[in-house]
């Protein structure tokens, strides 16, 4: 049997560390920030701080998916490397990534008629496709063939729960995904939204609580309501400059679950253009994607 690789990109916001002990391809989506442009990269980029802080300041940022030939040079040299390829994608519901990486492997598998080349369109963002990406790991380390990892990623990609809130509205308004009156109503009342991914990949407003530490207890109420055999389970985390309510956060689950532990990881440029400082997004396997 070939040597295979799985290959994901840059919405995974995985760490560097993560990345290299599950031995990842990584092709890096873009960030037009002003006068500066940035791969979304460990090592690439302004510091995390300063790049929310200019967000919230109303410094503009426009992300971008790889083009098709940016994803032919991330796999090429895998193929000729004499390796199979699975790529496990950012969702299609959020960006353009996937439908640019199937183009790209299109074009290779006439280029690599032997090998075995694969993509599967998570619908999952940020950790929560990190999630998916772990579990398939997982399942590569159990001597699973390319076939079976990518099934096992179909079978379980929409048990993958997505929840988070946001510690303000301005880049949820500046990305069309709030109206402008709602916001200004919003953040005057200190409302906060709880908001998941869905079956489609796109994200969803559910509810709205008042107060930021109501919308941290109502994740951890959705985990312990929603979570699918939680024993052994591991949770993944993601934040946006606010370790110590994520850290409460993550005390919470494990006081509530018998989880394995909660990985907590940082909210990327790519999506933390789109959800801005204070966002705190919580992933986990259930059932399913259902709301209540």
């Amino acid at each position: 049997m070939r040597d295979y690789v799985i290959v994901t990109d840059s919405c995974v916001d995985l760490n560097q560390d993560q990345v290299e002990d599950m031995g990842l391809t990584v092709v890096p989506l873009s960030v037009q920030f002003g006068a500066q442009h940035f791969y979304n990269r460990p090592g690439d980029g302004p510091d995390p701080k300063e790049f929310f802080d200019r967000l919230m300041k109303g410094e503009s940022a426009q992300t971008s998916a790889p083009n098709v030939d940016d994803f032919k040079e991330n796999f090429r040299p895998l193929l000729q490397e004499g390796k199979d390829l699975l790529y496990l994608a950012f969702s299609s519901g959020l960006s353009a990534t996937y439908q640019n990486g199937c183009i790209a492997l299109d074009d290779l598998r006439e280029e690599f008629p032997e090998a075995k080349i694969y993509a599967v369109d998570t619908l999952c963002a940020s950790m929560g496709q990190g999630l998916i990406v772990y579990l398939a790991d997982q399942e590569k380390r159990k001597g699973k063939t390319i076939e079976e990892v990518r099934d096992f990623v179909e079978a379980n990609k929409l048990k993958v729960c997505h929840w988070f809130t946001v510690g303000n509205l301005t880049q949820l308004r500046r990305g069309g995904r709030l109206s402008a009156g709602k916001a200004v109503f919003g953040s005057l009342l200190q409302v906060k939204p709880i908001l998941h991914v869905d079956n489609d990949g796109h994200l969803a407003a559910v509810t709205t609580v008042k107060g930021r530490k109501k919308s941290i207890e109502a994740l951890a109420d959705k985990i312990e309501t929603l979570i699918e055999n939680p024993e052994g389970q591991y949770v993944f985390i993601s934040q946006a400059q606010c370790r110590e309510e994520t850290e409460g956060l993550a005390a919470m689950i494990k006081k509530r679950l018998p989880v394995a532990d909660v990985i907590i990881g940082d909210i990327g440029p790519v999506i933390g253009t789109h959800t801005g400082q204070g966002v705190i997004a919580m992933f986990f396997m259930g059932k399913d994607r259902r709301t209540e």
